[in-house]
């Protein structure tokens, strides 16, 4: 008789899952209280998986000899709890896929940089002839890549809600770009409870590993030196010029014991110093898995970033448009202001997430010639920036947004959209904020490049 496997959840997570098990030969069973999204349906019909929605039936969930649950479904949920009382194994989607994995993995987490540093690696390791398959937060999910076949190497980012579920979970090399505070109302509100969290990813990593991090992140540089980590640590910096993987102020140096190398950032595609920090871990990473130099090189003049991310969207009559909607907090905005060295009409707002703006206030006043305010209430980005920068548009319209920043440019200027907010006010998400700002700036130059022509 075949293991019962239960899966939680019916999203990308769990129908990875669901297909892995029923390749695996299990006897699936699918639950999600909510509405499937059809793809998902259609796929789970498609291979006889059974399942229910709008409801969990308590008794078919507990009967099972392990439960996979997605991993936004946090522990105290009481059908997790039932199980857990019951004594039945419950883990994350993550945790069962690299059960059933026979290749070699790349994790990366971090409170931000972790999707750059996760496309990034990937493209490097493929540029560099590797058999990789991209999976996690960005893209598939890791049970799906394992049940379409098996690949030599997984590149995966981790969310730490992701690192709750796993218990042998166990990467050849993990990076972590840096924490800050962080979805606090999953963990308790306890800054400790999210930072135990990251550290999962290398509680099980063995002795031949790699554990990259970025050394200059206070909290990290703590936790390292008070933690016992059994892999190699490998520590990047943009100021620590004794690190064997430093940034020295002009190039990226990397000291191995096999060679040395160094690149400037000029020879990537990639802005900005968080990006430094990004590009050392992701080359440190593949460079650790085995490619050679020149591939890596290669390979850093031909990526092509995610969406959102300081993507430079056009350029009307000299002036730069950057969409970085991805920036949804004040962590991503010092790096966003950090990127550019030219005059700037920033573009904030949304739901605010009790941003302390005094973080970026000196950054601001140096840089910032016009804020504009993209929200439905901005009075707190008003009040704050009122004397620190000369002129404060507002408006709710992304086409009126890109007209105002038009106007209060000059040629060499640059428009940036980094809100430090949420979306949810008047998006559906910062992609639909993001891909309205980059059709209203496209129409715009349209427009304006045929006025002119």
């Amino acid at each position: 008789m075949s293991k019962k496997i239960v899966i939680v959840g019916a999203g990308e997570s769990g129908t990875g899952a669901a297909l892995l098990a029923k390749v695996k030969g299990f006897d699936v069973f699918v639950s999600d209280q909510g509405t499937i999204k059809d793809k998902y349906k259609d796929e789970l019909q498609e291979k006889g998986i059974a399942f229910e929605e709008g409801t969990h039936s308590l008794e078919k969930i507990l009967a099972a000899d392990l439960i996979i649950k997605s991993p936004g479904i946090p522990d105290k949920t009481e059908i997790i709890k039932n199980a857990k009382a019951k004594s039945i194994e419950v883990i994350d989607e993550l945790e069962f896929g690299f059960r059933h994995l026979t290749g070699k993995v790349i994790a990366i987490t971090g409170t931000n940089g972790k999707t750059t540093t996760t496309l990034l690696t990937y493209h490097l390791m493929q540029t560099a002839g590797f058999n990789v398959a991209l999976a996690g937060n960005v893209g598939e999910s890791l049970a799906r890549k394992i049940a379409t076949g098996p690949h030599d190497w997984y590149v995966i980012e981790i969310s730490s809600f992701q690192l709750d579920g796993t218990k042998e979970f166990k990467p050849e090399i993990g990076i972590l770009t840096n924490i800050t505070p962080d979805h606090l109302d999953r963990y308790d509100y306890k800054m400790e409870n999210y930072i135990n969290s990251k550290f999962q990813l290398v509680r099980s990593m063995a002795q031949g590993g790699y554990f990259i991090y970025y050394a200059d992140d206070a909290v990290i540089k703590f936790e390292v030196d008070k933690r016992s980590i059994t892999p190699v640590k490998i520590p990047v910096s943009l100021k620590n010029k004794l690190c064997k993987i430093h940034f020295d102020g002009t190039r990226m140096n990397f000291q191995f014991d096999a060679e040395s190398f160094s690149i400037a950032q000029a020879e990537t595609t990639l802005k900005g110093p968080h990006n430094l920090i990004n590009t050392m871990a992701a080359v440190a990473a593949v460079y650790k898995a085995g490619a050679k130099v020149e591939s890596i090189k290669a390979g850093l003049k031909t990526f092509v970033n995610a969406p959102h991310r300081l993507e430079s969207v056009g350029i009307i009559k000299g002036v730069e448009f950057v969409n970085d909607s991805k920036a949804t907090n004040i962590d991503s905005v010092v790096y966003a202001l950090g990127s550019y060295t030219q005059p700037l009409i920033w573009i904030a707002g949304g739901i605010d997430k009790g941003n302390d703006y005094n973080i970026i206030k000196a950054d601001v006043a140096q840089k910032v010639k016009t804020l504009i305010c993209l929200g439905k209430d901005n009075e707190k980005l008003k009040k704050f920036f009122g004397d620190v920068v000369a002129e404060i548009k507002e408006t709710q319209t992304v086409k009126e947004l890109v007209r105002m920043s038009l106007e209060s440019a000059k040629q060499g200027d640059v428009v940036l959209l980094s809100p430090a907010c949420a979306s949810f006010d008047l998006f559906k998400n910062y992609e639909d904020r993001g891909n309205q700002f980059r059709e209203a700036v496209l129409e715009l130059k349209k427009e304006v490049e045929g006025v002119n022509a």
